[in-house]
């Protein structure tokens, strides 16, 4: 139970610092978001808990907000600006990959105390690491495009939740089977890899369906140097 209060929590806070992020720095607060979200969420996911017995990773809460970043951006600014950010955020990842792979390859001092934290943190398994890049490149320009779809279908200002829901919940399915295939596939018997998809998808859609409301609160968020 306390994990489970304490989640409610911690998806509140995400959210209340995203749109504190977008409030303060408008669009380019979406673009810092994304970056930061992207290193968070490959961090927490090393981090395994247990909730209602069912064990799970860290990092759904956190990742879910950067679709909801790419909707804002594609409801309020266009589909260009959405692919933009999605761009942005991979390279984000690319970076700092590359650049973390090779701070572990120094030899660390004999009283370091960092190393061995750093190497469980960041030194991830290559099946893992390309599984991360594969579904977010893959998923993230699907939900732009279904994004873009459903805007034109459903065009009107109180249809946005339609537009946020259905793109996020068919690219989120996507981002859990490409992820679980290439990261899993193999590696556990089908039941256990079915439920850790399973788990995973409802969890990060869950996380999608509690932002409705936020996105429909940072659309209504105006600045001056965008009139």
């Amino acid at each position: 139970m306390f994990n489970f209060l304490w989640g409610v929590l911690f998806v509140a806070v995400n959210f209340a610092l995203f749109l504190a992020c977008y409030r303060l720095f408008g669009k380019n607060g979406l673009y810092m978001w994304i970056a930061a979200a992207t290193v968070l969420a490959n961090i927490q996911v090393v981090k395994t808990i247990e909730m209602f017995g069912i064990v799970m990773t860290l990092g759904n809460t956190i990742y879910a907000t950067i679709y909801l970043t790419t909707d804002l951006l594609n409801e309020k600014y266009g589909e260009k600006e959405a692919k933009k950010a999605v761009w942005f955020g991979f390279f984000t990842m690319i970076m700092s990959l590359v650049i973390m792979q090779m701070v572990l390859v120094f030899k660390p001092a004999p009283d370091d105390l960092a190393h061995d934290s750093l190497q469980t943190i960041f030194g991830m398994v290559p099946r893992i690491v390309l599984g991360s890049l594969c579904a977010y490149f893959v998923s993230q320009f699907l939900d732009v495009r279904i994004f873009s779809r459903l805007k034109k279908a459903y065009p009107g200002r109180g249809q946005l939740w339609i537009r946020n829901n259905g793109s996020t919940g068919i690219s989120q399915l996507v981002d859990t089977l490409v992820f679980c295939s290439i990261a899993f596939a193999g590696e556990y018997p089908w039941d256990v890899w079915w439920e850790i998809a399973i788990t995973t998808y409802v969890l990060k859609f869950v996380i999608s369906v509690a932002s409705t409301p936020v996105i429909y609160m940072a659309r209504s968020f105006k600045f001056k140097e965008e009139q």
